[in-house]
């Protein structure tokens, strides 16, 4: 974060007494002086769908290594950070921030050999780094530090993967936040590198067979363009054996045989079936198993079509246990016989039930973690289904982590909400008794906080819940500054988490909403069927009617509301801002998809088309996306929310492209006083590994965007 502050801002600070015990403040600067945006070139480029021509004149911004589209980059973030650098209360922001996250952060142990792994941040890390001990009560040492792994730490662990016994350990980095990693091999006990380092993986597991090697996935590195927009369609599943160059690995799934855009692989913990999952989108996947202690090596089909979603959670010899969203759209637990392992052989475990099921297993027993309005509940089953309790809980909120090898006696959870910091507890297996392992040291009382469970109508009728938290003492008169946060697909649920970051917008007043949009994965299959493709537009009304809602309610109002969401999250937020742009103050849509027409044709893009549809299907299908997509949906002449793009120059997931047009765009066609912006970080990516100090800057500047956008000024802490 850029901190050099001027001088001249002094001039306008005002400092004054406000709140409990003669808390400070200070107020906006009525007087910020926004800089011309960048002249950006348009470009005579037209594309014909089906007989319409749609014009695309920032189409040169898709290409990310020319000079122009640098220069381009460049010129915003000058514009972008003239004008945080005005804001009078963003360095306070800054050290409140950073004083708040200054705190030792613990992960729960896991158990790999003869030793105990576990990360740690001693607080302003800007990675997390992987610490041993060998026992309960062995010395702590530092097995592996991704703070060194670049000077400016944005490169970071990917994932990690240990031997069944301990010996050895794979490990994936990625550099600036790019999916593309590289695959390091270590011995455990001394920390040496095993053979040269696997190179131009994409989308990977590490699964190890035996300490014979492990079984990754990858695509053909782009040979032309940019390795991080060119189109990434054929995923193959490779098997390397250590100590041998990656140029003789073999071949295991994928490829011209059997082309899939995602395909993924793990081994039953006996070791004796690989399980190889294939999809051509994210949602329906095939899936296969390999005996490995049978001479004969071939792949037995268990699930042949890509409709629904299945996976091997366990075996008993050869007794599969199966997750299965066949005849269950809100999942269940099948068994069957290896042998004859296809659907029509399944016999239920666990049936189906009103809530969605997300299971795991430790100890020899199956966790199944549900979702009860978009909070967890969590029940534990013996190997043949029978229940043998529901697990106490700490309150409402969300809990994760229930899995363990099977012969381990305790395994270890967290639970957090928007309220309460994530807290881990130790839970014994047999006796079903939860104690608190570590407990976060973060200078934050939720005592003064509350968060309530609302649900809402949304414009077809349909009830969506949304969860709002806020300090206690808060006033309903609709001045209290509010982010409103959406997801809304890929079958994904937004549970309750702790956000140190949020903390921010609540000490001061604020009010976090979460609103559970049709899409995702809260309430089963049919929720998220009811937000993809033709049914998108639910989606967005569902946003819409929870902003209505908070205003109606007096929450706040529209002079007072943000909304925000990343990913698909930033495409929710780019449809709302452009079909009611009246209804915002301000929008903050992070690393979205914003040009509807063309993000299939982007790295792994195509394997949205099963929520989102492409503008090839069909002249209807096109039709419908080019009404909402965001980069489309721009008027000329319109006033739009003052509005602050983010992406990153490494995001090969969701290409800044999609923001770069979006936000040229929407500075040509906005009027009126709201400045609108685009921030774009440096050697970073989706977001995924990203640096603490990035996150911090990050998050400071969207909250001195807000607050200064809103008029409200900042309370000193």
């Amino acid at each position: 974060m850029n901190k050099s502050f001027s001088i001249m801002l002094l001039s306008v600070l005002t400092i004054v007494g406000c709140g409990q015990q003669g808390q400070k403040s200070i107020e906006v600067n009525k007087e910020i002086k926004l800089k011309p945006y960048p002249k950006t070139e348009k470009v005579d480029v037209k594309d014909d769908y089906f007989g319409t021509v749609v014009d695309d004149p920032y189409h040169w911004l898709e290409d990310d290594l020319s000079d122009e589209t640098k220069q381009w980059v460049t010129a915003q973030n000058e514009v972008t950070q003239d004008y945080l650098e005005q804001i009078p209360f963003r360095d306070a922001i800054y050290k409140r921030l950073e004083s708040l996250w200054n705190y030792e952060k613990v992960g729960a142990p896991i158990k790999e050999g003869d030793y105990i792994y576990f990360y740690k941040n001693d607080g302003l890390q800007n990675q997390y780094v992987l610490w041993r001990k060998k026992g309960d009560d062995g010395k702590e040492e530092v097995f592996l530090d991704p703070n060194k792994f670049s000077e400016d730490g944005t490169s970071s662990l990917a994932d990690i993967s240990f031997s069944k016994d301990g010996s050895l350990v794979a490990y994936q980095i990625s550099d600036g936040g790019s999916d593309w990693t590289k695959v390091v091999v270590l011995k455990t006990e001394d920390k040496s590198v095993v053979g040269e380092a696997l190179v131009d993986v994409k989308f990977s597991g590490l699964a190890w067979r035996g300490n014979e090697g492990i079984y990754y996935s990858s695509y053909d590195k782009p040979k032309e363009g940019s390795a991080l927009s060119a189109m990434t369609d054929r995923h193959k599943l490779y098997f390397h054996k250590l100590n041998t160059p990656q140029i003789e690995d073999e071949l295991v799934f994928g490829g011209s045989e059997t082309p899939r855009r995602y395909i993924s692989a793990s081994l039953t913990e006996d070791e004796r079936y690989l399980v190889v999952s294939a999809a051509n989108t994210t949602s329906g996947n095939e899936l296969y198993i390999k005996d490995l202690f049978s001479s004969n090596t071939v792949f037995v089909t268990v699930v042949g079509d890509m409709d629904k979603n299945h996976e091997i959670i366990d075996n008993d010899g050869s007794r599969l246990f199966i997750y299965t969203e066949l005849d269950a759209p809100n999942g269940r637990v099948v068994t069957v016989d290896a042998a004859n392992p296809q659907p029509e052989n399944w016999q239920t475990l666990i049936a189906e039930t009103e809530q969605s099921l997300s299971p795991t297993t430790g100890g020899g027993k199956i966790f199944a973690n549900y979702l009860k309005d978009a909070t967890s509940l969590v029940k534990q089953y013996d190997r043949n289904g029978t229940l043998e309790r529901e697990i106490e809980l700490p309150g409402i909120g969300s809990a994760g982590g229930f899995s363990a090898k099977v012969k381990d006696k305790d395994l270890y959870y967290s639970f957090t909400n928007y309220v309460n910091p994530v807290t881990i507890y130790k839970y014994d297996i047999a006796s079903g008794k939860s104690e608190i392992y570590k407990k976060s040291a973060i200078n934050f009382d939720p005592s003064r906080y509350e968060s309530k469970q609302v649900f809402y109508t949304s414009k077809d009728g349909t009830k969506i819940p949304m969860i709002i938290t806020y300090k206690r003492d808060i006033k309903l008169d609709g001045t209290n500054p509010t982010v409103l946060y959406g997801y809304g697909g890929f079958n994904i649920s937004l549970t309750p988490s702790f956000s140190t970051g949020n903390i921010i917008l609540l000490e001061q007043g604020g009010i976090h909403a979460v609103a559970n949009l049709r899409g995702g994965g809260e309430y089963g299959e049919h929720w998220h069927l009811a937000g993809v493709q033709m049914n998108k537009q639910n989606v967005f009304d569902d946003f819409i009617a929870a902003a209505e809602y908070l205003i109606d309610q007096k929450y706040t109002s529209s002079e007072r509301l943000a909304i925000a969401g990343g990913s698909n999250g930033g495409l929710l937020v780019g449809a709302c801002m452009t079909q009611r742009p009246e209804l915002f103050k301000v929008a903050f849509p992070a690393v979205g998809v914003l040009d509807m027409l063309r993000y299939h044709k982007f790295t792994a893009g195509a394997g949205w088309a099963f929520d989102y549809g492409t503008a090839d299907d069909s002249k209807e299908m096109f039709a419908y996306l080019y009404k909402y997509s965001p980069y489309h949906a721009l008027k000329p002449n319109t006033a739009y929310p003052a509005t602050m793009v983010t992406t990153a120059d490494h995001d090969d997931r969701v290409v800044p492209a999609h923001s770069f047009k979006f936000a040229a765009r929407l500075q040509e066609y906005h009027t009126g006083p709201n400045p609108v912006l685009i921030r774009i970080d440096t050697k970073a990516g989706h977001g995924a590994g990203k640096s603490t100090a990035m996150v911090i800057a990050e998050q400071v500047d969207k909250w001195a965007f807000m607050f200064q956008n809103m008029g409200v000024g900042y309370k000193l802490y």
